[in-house]
């Protein structure tokens, strides 16, 4: 015989996540790291981007109507928050997810954050001025980052990129491609070491390198659940293993 308290459904946390059409890495990932989130999961809504580039065509990519459409999908299914994953706005402004948050909140009455945004706010709290920047991208979209970066303060000692433009291809980096780079940048003793782009596997690789460097990793993959995890009540401080700034940045 059941009983009433077996009849009612589980509390359940819905994140929204928007998503390149060509990353592979992403969703994987972000289902792995909720594993330690009991109640959440992800759901996700794609729109196209297929190469990373400052020609009109790749920058048109982000225009805000597509990724509107992707997130008013999203909020077919109730979720809860809704984040952008992905680094765009590290070369075409951090004002770009600031608005594109507001417009997703107006077209769905739900609230957004990103990648980006979610990263700054974490070496906001942790009061880091000195970071390594690694990326897969081209070296003019690398200097771009540097740049805004620099403009808010925060100056870039060491960077590697891969010079690779298809976004596709981001997410085929070996994990020894990744750690020569991280190690790499690691030499200069920044404060912290900032993996820039969703689409390569690299967030699960935080804690080795933490481990192994001394030094605190931040994945843009992962900024973007720390940020909603902790909107939507959940103690993002039980998240092991993804970076220790899921405990750190209070």
């Amino acid at each position: 015989m059941s009983s009433t308290a077996s009849n009612q459904p589980d509390s359940r946390t819905l994140l929204g996540v928007l998503t390149p059409s060509s990353n592979t890495a992403l969703e994987p990932l972000t289902s792995a790291l909720l594993d330690q989130a009991k109640g959440v999961s992800a759901h996700f809504s794609r729109f196209r981007v297929t190469k990373i580039t400052l020609d009109e065509l790749g920058l048109s990519q982000f225009d805000l109507e597509p990724i509107i459409n992707a997130a008013q999908l999203l909020a077919d299914a109730k979720v809860n928050m809704i984040g952008w994953s992905g680094t765009a706005a590290g070369w075409l402004g951090f004002e770009q997810d600031i608005h594109l948050c507001a417009a997703i909140e107006e077209a769905t009455g739900i609230k957004a954050t990103s990648s980006i945004l979610a990263l700054n706010e974490v070496l906001n709290r942790l009061g880091i001025k000195r970071i390594a920047l690694v990326s897969p991208y081209t070296d003019d979209v690398q200097q771009k980052i540097i740049a805004n970066y620099q403009e808010i303060g925060i100056e870039c000692v060491a960077e590697r990129h891969l010079d690779i433009s298809d976004n596709f291809s981001f997410s085929e980096v070996d994990a020894a491609t990744l750690t020569e780079c991280v190690t790499e940048v690691a030499k200069t003793s920044p404060q912290a070491i900032l993996l820039y782009c969703t689409n390569l596997r690299s967030a699960q690789l935080a804690d080795e390198w933490e481990q192994h460097l001394g030094i605190p990793v931040i994945d843009t993959t992962s900024t973007v659940l720390w940020k909603m995890l902790r909107e939507t009540g959940f103690d993002s401080s039980q998240i092991q293993g993804w970076g220790r700034f899921f405990q750190e940045a209070k």
